[in-house]
């Protein structure tokens, strides 16, 4: 029984979707273009069910690149009217499009010149009469057997929400570095974060020059552990690079006749480099398919700024 009412409930709401998929028109473009114009905030509201999910719109708003706030209707006729402010862009959240207490917002609304962008089920309502753009968010029945408890409804509006998000998203041109920017925390911070926070850089960079000779280079790279050593020229700029490997290969090849080598003539040129501003999941990416331990981090006259380590990369967990 609770099988059959489950499937049922999931019917209902992905054909609520659905539904009004098929309703899109040039309007979702206008909301978004309404809502990417505004030069403060989004701020969004509604009452009950429709507040909670206006929470979670204007937290996804705000996590891709558009600044938002929400802002309960009723506490707005006791103080909180301040949060809206001229340049703001209101987006209301309204079933019924009567809402008594998102009504009473609309002469502060009009005196601003805030844009008023609603998603509502009754495109012939009050509210909507008042909008700049309306969204229909209708719903053929909800997903309570009475009908009655906001279910498909609610499905309904937050898959609208999520659609202005991304559409918002996409015209602000926001990337993955932009994402990474606003998620520092967590295990998802974690995977966004950048080159720049984990290389080793300074002094701990190993560095050598090309007449360096191999007793140099052997203390050089134990010194700094990396297993591995850059070699520069000039004002640090990256002409090669040597590890443990190279070092192992090269004694085992020449019978450990290898002191008097230098490291420009046993240095493994054009060495695979990352920019700093690379997300940390790039490089590991760029480790896995090179089959290396280390990358050296470049700026854009090729000059050393750091060295990233697949250990360094372990501790996010990104594995």
């Amino acid at each position: 029984m609770s099988l059959e009412t489950a499937k049922r409930v999931l019917r209902i709401e992905a054909q609520a979707i659905e539904d009004m998929r098929g309703r899109l028109d040039e309007r979702f473009d206008r909301a978004v273009q309404t809502l990417f114009q505004c030069q403060g905030r989004v701020v969004v509201t509604g009452m009950g069910k429709s507040g909670l999910i206006g929470r979670k719109i204007a937290a996804t708003l705000s996590s891709v690149g558009t600044p938002s706030l929400f802002l309960h209707p009723a506490e707005a006729m006791h103080g909180d009217l301040g949060m809206l402010v001229r340049g703001d862009g209101l987006l209301a959240i309204s079933s019924s499009g009567e809402t008594e207490e998102i009504i009473a917002l609309l002469d502060t609304v009009k005196r601003l010149g805030i844009p008023l962008v609603t998603m509502t089920g009754n495109p012939q309502s009050i509210l909507a009469a008042a909008s700049t753009v309306v969204l229909d968010i209708s719903v053929k029945e909800e997903a309570c057997t009475l009908n009655l408890a906001p279910t498909a409804s609610t499905t309904a509006a937050m898959a609208m929400g999520d659609a202005l998000a991304i559409a918002l998203l996409e015209r602000r041109g926001f990337s993955p570095t932009d994402f990474a920017v606003l998620h520092p925390g967590g295990r998802l911070g974690k995977k966004l974060r950048r080159v720049e926070s984990l290389m080793h850089a300074g002094e701990a960079v190993p560095r050598v020059h090309p007449e360096t000779k191999m007793p140099d280079i052997i203390y050089e790279m134990s010194r700094k552990g990396l297993g591995m050593t850059t070699v520069v020229v000039g004002s640090d700029r990256l002409v090669g690079v040597l590890t443990d490997g190279d070092l192992r290969r090269l004694m085992q090849k020449s019978k450990g006749e290898t002191f008097d080598l230098t490291a420009g003539s046993c240095m493994t040129q054009n060495p695979v480099t990352i920019s700093s501003d690379e997300l940390a999941s790039a490089a590991l990416n760029l480790m896995e398919q090179r089959k290396i331990t280390s990358v050296v981090v470049v700026d854009e006259d090729h000059r050393v700024r750091g060295v990233v380590h697949l250990h360094d990369l372990w501790t996010l967990e990104l594995f």
